[in-house]
């Protein structure tokens, strides 16, 4: 139900960190041995679920479309950097309670499987694109692990050194107990409202970033509203039944991609897939050498990352290059929620000085006296300054006219300069026309002030902004 056909969602790291803090806050809320952590935890994701569906049903996915390219491109090299630092430590083991560095023979072997597995998903393609290449070098690699008894470290092993009993699992129960633990109280909400928010901001953030990173590749249009629809709905059911929520995986869903799944089959597969392992085939699963799964990420990591990014950092914008730079880093010390909204925020503070500066002027006078001054450029909150500079009220003739056909009052400060203006013209004794306004400033002005109607100069030639047409419009 989705709104892109492909992508794979779960569990994720960015949201793992944030319900870290939640469960143990929430322990400490009632009795030892209670547990009630784990229960706010259910609360928190549906809660969250339902926060996502209304952003779906009120449309707020299509704000995804306002995230500029340089931080997406910083979002996706961050995201290759993090995936393949998370991978160095498969290149460790347990000695005496403690992770280690490989050495000697068995860094020989780990580095030897890597590469083969890497060497199968970069030349399989070339003779078939039809072979799914990595569940190919993993079944290989694993083959070859299993068969010629290498003592190397497999899906299994890796659980249990932490901590583990290995691979097991069973159906969902509805958590009934929910609603016995958790009361519908305030209290409750005031505590799991806030990260509610958060969880539901990030889980978003990241699928929405998921979907467009994956219309790019596909050259295809998803849905971002009903992705946030879908998602909410999910969330729902998995904090009814005992779940930790989730959302779109990237590393997962480029996997999928590069592999040729591009339609909702892809996920259905996966997610059955995945459960029938869980429920039946777990053993099979733990025989996985942890190296082929290395390798394949390592694959997603050179797939993933923009190695244009390094040949147009000199070619374009400083301001670009910096935001490019800054959410690659802040991706990778913090994490991609945070990093995005960051990268937004430069950009839209670059996007408004720029604009601030091309406010400008252009004074002309008319056979009867009249001072004209004709606007060029946005009028809105970081260039009102500069635009009551342009003015000599001391100075002007009885009568003025502010041309507007060259600029766009774009929001209340805009207005507010322009009520300004007018009361100082007024205050000077001097006559002051406004030509060429819209028809939705014209109404704001005199619904704020029906005074200024007298200074609004109607004509056929006022412009009209439209909006775009939503007819063929996927949202």
């Amino acid at each position: 139900f989705g709104g892109r056909p492909g992508m794979i969602s779960g569990a994720t790291g960015a949201l793992a960190v944030v319900m870290v803090s939640l469960v143990a806050e929430g322990n400490t809320m009632g009795e030892a041995g209670e547990n009630l952590g784990l229960y706010y935890l259910f609360a928190t994701v549906i809660l969250m679920g339902i926060i996502q569906f209304l952003a779906g049903v009120l449309k707020l996915g299509k704000f995804v479309r306002l995230i500029p390219h340089p931080v997406m491109m910083g979002f996706v090299n961050g995201l290759a950097i993090v995936i393949f630092l998370s991978q160095l430590d498969m290149f460790k083991e347990f000695v005496n309670g403690e992770m280690v560095w490989l050495h000697g023979s068995k860094l020989y072997i780990m580095a030897g499987l890597v590469f083969l597995t890497m060497a199968i998903m970069y030349f399989l393609p070339k003779l078939s694109k039809k072979l799914p290449e990595a569940l190919i070098a993993i079944g290989v690699v694993s083959a070859i692990v299993i068969l010629g008894k290498v003592d190397i470290a497999t899906v299994g092993s890796f659980i249990r050194d932490g901590g583990g009993e290995g691979l097991k699992g069973g159906l969902p129960q509805f958590q009934f107990e929910l609603f016995n633990k958790v009361p519908f109280t305030w209290e409750s909400i005031k505590f799991i409202g806030p990260y509610a928010i958060i969880l539901a901001a990030i889980g978003l953030i990241e699928s929405l970033m998921t979907l467009n990173l994956i219309d790019e590749l596909t050259e295809t249009r998803g849905s971002s509203n009903r992705e946030c629809v879908a998602q909410g709905g999910a969330n729902i059911i998995t904090g009814l039944f005992g779940g930790m929520g989730g959302c779109a995986m990237i590393g997962q869903s480029l996997i999928n991609i590069k592999s040729g799944g591009r339609t909702r089959l892809s996920g259905i597969v996966a997610a059955i897939t995945l459960l029938a392992f869980i429920l039946f085939a777990s053993s099979f699963i733990e025989q996985v050498p942890i190296a082929a799964l290395v390798g394949v990420m390592f694959m997603v990591v050179i797939g993933t990352f923009a190695w244009s990014s390094f040949r147009i950092l000199n070619k374009i914008p400083l301001s670009d290059a910096l935001v490019l730079i800054s959410v690659s880093a802040l991706t990778v010390i913090f994490d991609l929620a945070i990093a995005v909204i960051a990268g937004i925020i430069m950009s839209a503070l670059v996007f408004s000085w720029e604009n601030a500066k091309r406010i400008r002027a252009r004074k002309r006078t008319l056979d009867d006296g009249t001072r004209v001054y004709e606007i060029w450029g946005p009028l809105f909150f970081g260039s009102i300054q500069e635009f009551k500079n342009k003015f000599d009220i001391k100075n002007d003739p009885d009568k003025v006219i502010i041309d507007f056909m060259e600029s766009r009052v774009a929001d209340h400060s805009a207005l507010e300069a322009l009520f300004q203006l007018v009361e100082k013209y007024e205050a000077a004794g001097k006559e002051l026309h406004v030509q060429h306004l819209s028809e939705e400033c014209q109404e704001l002005m005199i619904k704020a002030s029906p005074k200024l109607a007298k200074v609004i100069d109607k004509s056929i030639d006022d412009p009209r902004y439209h909006v775009m047409s939503k007819v063929n419009e996927r949202v």
